[in-house]
């Protein structure tokens, strides 16, 4: 194997502290049950290339998987999802123990599948990837099989891809000089323009996802060393990524020049180094946060310690403004911001900018709470939990011969007749998409007593697609790109309904206004999409997440 250049002495370099190693084995959390995951040893040989390696070409035994529904929790029902949520540590003996945990801090962001790779003393990549939630892919034994002191893991929502098992992530490849490991948070634009450019000169693909076009640019690069691989192929890319990469000796962390989706990076109290897509992950395990990687950068660890390297010419920063609306957990911290007391804010905008009489203030839960705690503590009218949501909810359920009105959404959500009859509610969400589930929310508190309903909406109006690693639905499907305000209040039902000013949003953001990405909002994308999204399927499964097959919520991308 071709020994690693050193790296330029123009890096900066960050000392690594002492690492005191402790022997006592980290709790795994509780688990449901299990699904069989796919395990795989890649050796560190060097292997001809085409694209990724012989790790993908045999069918796995739980291929069988990709169409079968999931027994997890899906968040609120037409709500955009997050792609994925990745993670890195570099210099830990429990590196596949600490992994676990991160990514179960990180499950929000991805339920379909999950996936670790770590280096073994004897560098060889090793791999268990599985569908499913991170409890039900992982459990002792199969951490056991993960040996190592640098890993890095991935959980999944797809957004381009199909849901199967050989597009859960990590992917892991042999190429000439040796093995790599990578996982992808975002979204690449110009994907099919890129796949159709190897494929024309001889690369084979295994996988339907966007990220395997990374392997392949690294794979052909002739760029030295292997940073300067990363950097070569980073430059073809076009959209979101936030990725960490691992070879046989090193941890890397990249992040698009943009800064579209989150990456921060912190150390345990042993000098281990851990990235992750937010600070919740750091959080459970005790790492200490100590800044963002920042857009554009490429951070190489390896035994000499951090070094930092840019990655192309800087553009003004576009982080995804989502973050703080809904993606991330409340107790995160992201783009330098506290996600918790952002969207309490946007609640107590609502409260100053769109008051109304009211009794109550409820929120449409999870994601909905923080911003009604600001709502109420602004206008001086006391939250309650008039909406308890089911935590046991699966995607399919047998629906009784006699149909169930709104079937799907009283699964999910309970109203409280107790804090609602007879009462007038302001009830705040995070955002809208449809439409569809909103309209079933205000029929069920009607049905409960409510006398009034009043939406309160704690973001803009949504009138474009995301091409940076949300699934969204196309712009003709979303409410607010088709009706005005006065005409959405009266497709939901509300007495009325208000969104947060986009010009207030702005505002308060001050200084960083410019550095955030708001397409969503105003269509105005900072890189152009060279491709364009489609949804391939619709009708309740995109709407209630809890009929139908993983085919109906796939993106797809045509010329």
């Amino acid at each position: 194997m071709a020994a690693t250049t050193s790296f330029s002495s123009s890096f900066s370099l960050i000392p690594k502290p002492n690492n005191p190693y402790t022997n006592k084995p980290l709790p795994l959390l509780p688990k449901p049950f299990l699904k069989p995951p796919h395990l795989s040893l890649l050796p560190s040989s060097p292997s001809l290339i085409h694209g990724v390696s012989s790790y993908f070409s045999s069918p796995s035994p739980t291929e069988d998987h990709s169409h079968t529904p999931f027994d997890y929790n899906n968040e609120d029902d037409e709500k955009p999802r997050e792609e994925c949520g990745v993670v890195g540590i570099y210099g830990d003996p429990e590196a596949s123990r600490l992994c676990y945990l991160a990514l179960h801090a990180l499950q929000h962001r991805g339920q379909e599948g999950a996936g670790i790779v770590t280096v073994s003393n004897e560098k060889v990549l090793q791999t268990i990837t599985g569908v499913g939630l991170v409890s039900e892919v992982f459990n002792e034994s199969k951490l056991d099989q993960l040996p190592g002191e640098f890993a890095i893991g991935h959980v999944r929502y797809s957004t381009a891809g199909a849901s199967m098992l050989k597009n859960v992530q990590p992917f892991v490849a042999g190429y000439r000089f040796g093995s790599i490991g990578v996982a992808h948070n975002g979204n690449l634009v110009n994907y099919k323009t890129l796949r159709a450019m190897l494929e024309e000169n001889g690369s084979i693909f295994n996988t339907s996802s966007d990220t395997e076009v990374v392997l392949h640019l690294i794979a052909i690069s002739k760029a030295r060393p292997f940073f300067m691989r990363i950097i070569d192929a980073c430059e073809k890319l076009q959209g979101a990524y936030s990725m960490v990469f691992v070879t046989e000796d090193k941890l890397v962390a990249v992040r698009d020049p943009y800064g579209f989706r989150p990456l921060v990076m912190g150390r345990r109290s042993n000098g281990a180094v851990v990235f992750a897509s937010e600070t919740c992950a750091l959080d459970l395990i005790e790492a200490t946060y100590e800044r963002e990687v920042y857009p554009g950068e490429v951070l190489v660890v390896d035994k000499d310690g951090v070094k930092s390297q840019c990655l192309m010419p800087k553009f003004e920063p576009k982080q995804c403004i989502f973050e703080h609306i809904y993606f991330s957990l409340p107790n995160s911290i992201v783009f330098g911001r506290s996600v918790y007391e952002s969207r309490h804010v946007f609640g107590e905008i609502l409260a100053t900018e769109s008051p109304v009489e009211c009794d109550v203030v409820i929120a449409v839960p999870d994601s909905g709470v923080v911003a009604a705690l600001g709502y109420a503590a602004k206008s001086g009218v006391p939250f309650q939990q008039g909406l308890i949501r089911s935590h046991y909810v699966g995607r399919t359920f047998i629906e009784p011969s006699q149909k169930i009105r709104d079937f799907g959404v009283k699964l999910k959500l309970s109203p409280v007749r107790g804090v609602l009859e007879g009462k007038r509610v302001v009830v705040v969400d995070d955002s809208i998409v449809r439409g569809t589930t909103s309209s079933k929310i205000v029929r069920l508190l009607r049905e409960a007593g409510a006398k009034e309903v009043h939406m309160r909406i704690a973001s803009p109006p949504i009138v474009a697609s995301c091409y940076y690693g949300v699934d969204t639905p196309s712009s003709e499907e979303l409410i607010s790109n088709r009706l005005r305000v006065e005409e959405i209040n009266e497709f939901i039902g509300s007495d009325s309904l208000a969104f947060l000013s986009f010009d207030t949003l702005k505002k308060h953001l001050g200084k960083d206004s410019k550095s955030f990405c708001y397409a969503c909002f105003t269509g105005d994308y900072p890189v152009k999409p060279t491709e364009v999204k489609v949804k391939r399927g619709g009708g309740d499964f995109i709407d209630d997440g809890l009929v139908g097959s993983f085919e109906n919520i796939e993106a797809g991308w045509v010329r």
